[in-house]
C-alpha cells in the first residue's frame, strides 16, 4: 500500500507531532503516513497522539537514531 513520507528529523517535540497532525488532516481516511523523526521523546508523543485522535500507529522502529512511525489515518465517522 502506498504511503506518504513526512521528514521531520531534527525537529524537537512537539513539532514532529504537530506537523504530522497538519498532514493527516489533509489525508483521506485509511491513508498511511510514515513520519521520520530524531527526537527520542517522539515515541511516547506519537503513541499518545494516535491513541487520543483515533489514528492507528501500525508500527514504529529506530535505526541509527532515526525513528520511523507508520500511522494509518482514522476513518471519519458519519
Amino acid at each position: 500500500m502506498e504511503e506518504t513520507v513526512l521528514d521531520v528529523r531534527y525537529l524537537r517535540c512537539p513539532l514532529p507531532v504537530l506537523c504530522a497532525n497538519r498532514k493527516l488532516r489533509t489525508m483521506a481516511g485509511g491513508e498511511r503516513l510514515r513520519v521520520l523523526a530524531t527526537d527520542r521523546s517522539a515515541v511516547a508523543e506519537f503513541q499518545a497522539y494516535c491513541r487520543e485522535k483515533g489514528h492507528a500507529l501500525l508500527a514504529w522502529s529506530e535505526e541509527s537514531g532515526v525513528f520511523s512511525f507508520l500511522i494509518r489515518r482514522r476513518q471519519d465517522g458519519p
